[in-house]
């Protein structure tokens, strides 16, 4: 959400910054609906200040055994004079917010400018990819060969874009959530949560999925007082810790990470990597959320990355960082950068996680705010959230890096602990 104060403020600045996302200019736009409003509100104070010059009169008229029907009359009409005006105001701000509410982040100043991934920006390359002295093959060819990837099945029962991990295989996905779970916890000092999968509209609201990428995500109907949705990633229900909270700066940074399904429609992705388990409508993700002050969010942002780059680090993955550029980022981020691991089946570097800084625009959307000591005054808090990693796109990276000749997959060593000292993933015999 933007502080229309600030647009009000610099409105060449505020076009300008929309202008690298591609966005036409706005602040003509809303600087009218905000004259609207304060307008309203004007006129609304206006017929207030009569209404209570005319009661004090009508008390002094009455008390002195004057006649005051005329006062009264005038009194009467501005009953509804000042019910209107309220209904005003409140048409007036619900315009504004909503209008605010359907435009992104403003990109950080040092985000590459461009209208898509073309303009990302390499920043490093890390590990060297796997030279195979036979010909790889991708992760669906690797997972049905062992008999554990079963993407038949899973149609049967859900429709496409869903599988069903069975045995050894299922259990890889577990050990390498389990495995990033420990690392981010034990080495990277983020407090681990079991959060709700289901969420209120507020709450999508607040990360930025609601009201624009509704069609998005998926939503219940069982219950006819409360909307509630499937979360598109753990993200939301971990932001939303703050939503509403003044919070005491001692206690920042707050650090979270949980390991949940995710659940997304993908309807702005259709005919995008419909083989195999890279985009699917359920998946395990283990997310990182961080709290902070404004002048922090910066260096979490690196922070964050760093935390995320390691899992690929210890799992000996080949992997490149991105930013992304101004038509590449997401709608509330101010900043991002992806890392692509390297995939042998496509040979191709694919996003794993993505790390963004969304600086006090969702702040501002969940009214989440911190207090200094000593200060009577607020500020908004800073969010940033981070794939620590993406677990299913995590086993194929593992799966196509790891294979074989005769078909079996290695287990890599930080692994082992997690699959009860399984060194080798093979087909069963029959």
């Amino acid at each position: 959400m933007h502080d229309i104060k600030s647009i009000r403020d610099n409105p060449d600045a505020f076009d300008a910054a929309l202008k690298k996302r591609g966005i036409k200019p706005m602040s003509a736009d809303l600087l009218e609906l905000d004259r609207r409003r304060r307008a309203a509100i004007t006129e609304s104070e206006q017929v207030l200040a009569r209404r209570k010059a005319l009661s004090k009169q009508i008390g002094m008229a009455k008390g002195k055994g004057e006649n005051a029907d005329a006062l009264l009359a005038e009194a009467g009409g501005l009953d509804e004079v000042l019910k209107a005006g309220e209904a005003s105001v409140g048409a007036a701000d619900a315009a504004i917010r909503e209008a605010l509410a359907s435009i992104p982040n403003l990109p950080a100043d040092d985000v590459p400018v461009g209208g898509d991934e073309s303009a990302n920006v390499e920043l490093r390359k890390v590990g060297t990819p796997r030279k195979f002295n036979f010909s790889p093959k991708d992760h669906v060819e690797i997972g049905e060969g062992l008999g554990m990837m079963d993407f038949a099945t899973a149609a049967k029962i859900s429709g496409a874009r869903f599988v069903m991990l069975k045995g050894p295989l299922a259990r890889l996905e577990r050990a390498l959530a389990q495995f990033m779970l420990d690392l981010h916890t034990g080495e990277h000092g983020y407090t681990e949560v079991d959060p709700p999968l289901l969420v209120k509209d507020s709450a999508l609201y607040g990360t930025g999925q609601l009201p624009k990428f509704a069609e998005d995500q998926f939503v219940t109907t069982g219950d006819a007082q409360i909307r509630r949705w499937l979360i598109p990633t753990a993200e939301v229900s971990l932001t939303n810790i703050v939503a509403d909270e003044i919070v005491d700066a001692a206690s920042l940074p707050q650090r979270y990470t949980a390991w949940t399904p995710c659940f997304r429609s993908e309807a702005g992705a259709a005919g995008r990597d419909t083989r195999g388990m890279i985009r699917q409508h359920q998946f395990p993700k283990v997310e990182m959320v961080s709290i902070v002050a404004p002048e922090e969010s910066e260096a979490e942002h690196r922070r964050m990355t760093k935390a995320a780059e390691k899992v690929l680090k210890k799992l000996n993955l080949a992997y490149r960082t991105v930013v992304l550029s101004t038509g590449d980022m997401g709608f509330s981020a101010r900043k991002t950068y992806d890392i692509e691991v390297w995939l042998p089946g496509p040979h191709a570097y694919r996003e794993i996680s993505s790390c963004s800084n969304c600086g006090d625009f969702q702040a501002r959307r969940m009214n989440a705010r911190y207090r200094k000591p000593g200060e009577k005054g607020t500020q908004f808090l800073h969010t940033l959230n981070g794939s620590g990693v993406a677990v299913g796109r995590c086993l194929v990276a593992v799966l196509e890096n790891y294979q074989e000749q005769d078909g079996s997959v290695v287990v890599p060593p930080p692994l082992k602990p997690y699959m009860g000292g399984l060194d080798r993933i093979e087909r069963p015999a029959k």
